[in-house]
This record gives C-alpha cells, sequence and structure tokens, in this order.
C-alpha cells in the first residue's frame, strides 16, 4: 500500500455511508479529510468529534498524494472530481472502496428494501459484543477494529449499487418495490436481488414470508427467519408488552435459547431472527447474543423518541408505505392507550405517484394524519402529484401543514406524534418542539 492510499478524501463525506466509511478508516490509521454542501446535516457531528476536516466544495482543496473516494451522487463533471482527473489522483467510487475493504474479514451484507440500517445497526451491535467486529450503518455510524473477524456492512440496493460488493452472508429483509426513478417495476428489483444472491459466499438469510424473496435462487444455502413452523428460524412464544418483545428462537427442532429486545414493533421481531441465524452459524455463544440483543437501544432516525410538555414526540426515516406500517405498529404496542398521529412528508414525486395507494392505506392505520408539501430530490424538482393528491385518499385527516402554521399539532396534547420522512421533515420537528417549549 502507497503512502497516497492511506490519505483518504471523501468527494460527499457527509453522506451516510461515505461519513460511516470515514470514521472506519479514520480508525483504521488513515488520513481522512473530506467536502461537501455547507448546510448542517446529522452526519457531521461524529465526524467533527473524530477530528476529521471537512470544507465546502472547491476545486481548490484537491492536492497531490490523495485517493480520492467519490460519493455515488456525485457526477464526473463534478469540480473536485474533474481537478483530482487533472492531477492525475486515484479516484475510486464509494461501493468499489467498500468492495476492497471488505477483503480479508467474515463479511455480511444486510441488504432489503426496508429495514437495512435497523438490521445492520442491531447486528454490528451483537457481533461487537461478542467478536471484533467492523462496522458500515446506513445512519452515518461506523467503526473500523484492527484485526476483526467481521465485517458487517449496509448493502443499498438503490441503482444496484450492493452489486459491488461479494459477502460471504447476506441477509435480504424484504424486496418491495421503490425507486421508481431508477427500478421499472418489482421484478427489476428481484433481478438486482437475484444477482447480489449469486455474488454471496456462504448463505443468505431472507425474511420467509415476502413472496419476491422466494423467487430468489442461489448457490449458498438460503434460510428463511420468520413467525412460521416453514421457516429455518422460527420465533415462537411470542409475547409484544410495551417495554419491547420477547421470543424462543428454533431451529432444526431444537430451542436455540430465550431472546428480550426493548424494541417494539413486529419487524424488530424479524431483524433479530436473522441476527441470531447468522451468529448461530458462525458459531456464537447464544446466552452472550441473547445478553447483547437486550441492551441494543436503535439506531438513529428510526423511532428515536423524545418527550416535551405532554407530548411524545417520535423521529422516524419510515419513507415506503411498508415502513409507515411498521413504525405505526411500533407506536401502537409500545404506546397501546394514546392517539398516534402521524406526520409523514412524502419524499420524491415519482415515488409519492407510484405508491400513493399504498402510502394512504398505511398512513390510515394512524388515528389522525397530516401531511407536509413533498420533498423532492437533486433529480426531480416537480412532478405531476402534490400532497393534496395524497391527502385526499386518507380518512382520518390527511390536511397540509406548513413549517409557518404548525398549531394544529399543538391542539395534540397527550398524543404520540410521529414525525416520518426521508427528507427534512426534521426542520418540522424541531420547529414543533420549539413551539412546544
Amino acid at each position: 500500500m502507497t503512502a497516497a492510499d492511506k490519505k483518504v478524501y471523501f468527494i460527499g463525506i457527509k453522506g451516510s455511508g461515505m461519513s460511516a466509511l470515514a470514521l472506519i478508516l479514520k480508525d483504521l490509521g488513515y488520513e481522512v479529510a473530506g467536502s461537501d454542501i455547507d448546510q448542517y446535516t446529522f452526519t457531521q457531528t461524529p465526524l467533527e468529534e473524530a477530528g476529521i476536516p471537512m470544507y465546502s466544495f472547491s476545486a481548490d482543496n484537491v492536492k497531490p498524494g490523495w485517493t480520492y473516494i467519490k460519493g455515488n451522487a456525485f457526477p464526473e463533471t463534478h469540480p473536485e472530481v474533474v481537478a483530482a482527473k487533472e492531477q492525475g489522483a486515484k479516484i475510486i467510487s464509494y461501493p468499489d472502496f467498500l468492495s476492497e475493504l471488505l477483503k480479508g474479514y467474515v463479511s455480511i451484507g444486510v441488504s432489503g428494501t426496508h429495514g437495512k440500517t435497523s438490521t445492520t445497526g442491531l447486528l454490528a451491535h451483537v457481533l461487537s459484543g461478542v467478536a471484533k467486529t467492523s462496522y458500515l450503518v446506513g445512519d452515518g455510524t461506523g467503526k473500523g477494529v484492527d484485526d476483526a473477524k467481521f465485517f458487517v456492512y449496509e448493502a443499498d440496493e438503490y441503482r444496484r449499487h450492493f452489486l459491488a460488493y461479494h459477502p460471504d452472508y447476506t441477509i435480504m429483509t424484504n424486496i418491495d418495490f421503490d425507486h421508481p426513478d431508477y427500478y421499472q417495476d418489482v421484478n427489476d428489483v428481484i433481478s438486482a436481488f437475484q444477482t447480489e444472491a449469486d455474488q454471496t459466499q456462504k448463505g443468505i438469510f431472507a425474511w420467509g414470508d415476502d413472496q419476491n424473496i422466494r423467487q430468489i435462487k442461489a448457490n449458498v444455502p438460503i434460510y428463511y427467519y420468520g413467525l412460521n413452523d416453514g421457516d429455518d428460524f422460527q420465533a415462537i412464544n411470542i409475547k409484544r408488552t410495551d417495554l419491547g418483545s420477547e421470543f424462543d428462537v428454533k431451529h432444526d427442532g431444537q430451542i436455540l435459547g430465550h431472546f428480550e429486545i426493548r424494541l417494539f414493533g413486529q419487524h424488530n421481531i424479524l431483524n433479530s431472527l436473522a441476527v441470531v441465524g447468522v451468529s448461530y452459524l458462525e458459531g456464537l455463544s447464544m446466552t452472550e447474543v441473547a445478553a447483547e440483543l437486550l441492551t441494543f437501544k436503535g439506531v438513529k432516525r428510526r423511532f428515536s423518541e423524545t418527550d416535551i410538555n405532554q407530548y411524545t414526540i417520535i423521529d422516524d426515516y419510515a419513507h415506503h408505505p411498508s415502513e409507515i406500517k411498521a413504525t405505526i405498529d411500533a407506536a401502537r404496542q409500545k404506546y397501546p392507550d394514546k392517539k398516534i398521529v402521524a406526520v409523514f412528508q412524502p419524499h420524491t414525486y415519482s415515488r409519492t405517484k407510484a405508491l400513493m395507494p399504498g402510502f394512504a392505506k398505511s398512513l390510515n392505520l394512524a388515528d389522525e394524519v397530516f401531511l407536509t408539501e413533498i420533498f423532492g430530490s437533486v433529480r426531480e424538482h416537480q412532478g405531476s402529484v402534490s400532497s393534496a393528491d395524497l391527502g385526499a385518499l386518507i380518512n382520518h385527516g390527511g390536511s397540509v401543514i406548513h413549517l409557518d402554521d404548525l398549531s394544529p399539532l399543538v391542539n395534540e396534547k397527550g398524543a404520540v406524534i410521529v414525525f416520518m420522512g426521508a427528507g427534512d421533515i426534521q426542520k418540522y420537528e424541531q420547529a414543533f418542539k420549539d413551539l412546544i417549549k
């Protein structure tokens, strides 16, 4: 490895995967720096705490002797990419760099249209407590450990980025139609996951109830997890309370152990099963795995709670009908006697249009629904649908609120108010918190 390989500069360092990778390399002894937009993002605090310099985008940042990692969102025409090319510097994409880094570990990729980040965080937490583990979580969390045995990483299906990797194990939480700006239909998504399965070396852990996953064929064993007798790793004797969930795990006719989680919603039981399955196949102590599961508190922007003046506020990244359903299910489990209010920011016009009936059906599981205007994207500034169109399909409310008037939410004292979305929904959440303080 040359000196330049140990000096790494991230173009787009505040991206959730990029920031996590930067933290990993810093831990592993690399000199790390990077650039991004000036706007504050939740990923930059850990970077600042790690002493990693961050600059505004500028061609002047490009200096000789560095390797440049380019974030997926940035084109070849980006000023820093152009400058690096002119200097003859080594430029490598984020997925390609991570693919190289994974070699030499027992690598576990966590994929799925929903639940990737929560499951990656849970698996990283459990394995870290039992064996040396490096990990990269999609909430911007990353840790590099010298001589680690395991490397846990989030494998993102968007634009087939996860096909840069050839992991030992793959977890598939589900396969659903999403990213309509890239994928043509659900069969296109299934084909991407099929290629991921073809590239997996040791085994696949997949949710047994998912009919799209059931179409996947592989040259390695597929272990299904779920709540049914036909699943290879089955949760039985399930108890769900306002403290969390507990269950036994059955495999090959024997009970592997009793497990408790301080997490809510059926999806977290399923995520835990995948973690138990991987741990069991790698020969880890089920007693130790159970102890680690019990201490996991969750990942950033996934059911993150705050209590202010008789309002319970939950922040969640849910931006697809299946995720909204899971989040409301979790809120109902923890707060069975409280009113559940959903404040949802639709993310991208193409997704809102393609999945509108599903959004309405999932949001109707809440007692009251408020919407913000649609959050566009770098690629999509406008579209043929609006939040009002979605609101018209919702039975329990559906009115559109704006940042300068959040008074309708103030009337929901005593309720659980769930802010959901993948855009800048946190602006609304923060404004509401300021209002009620």
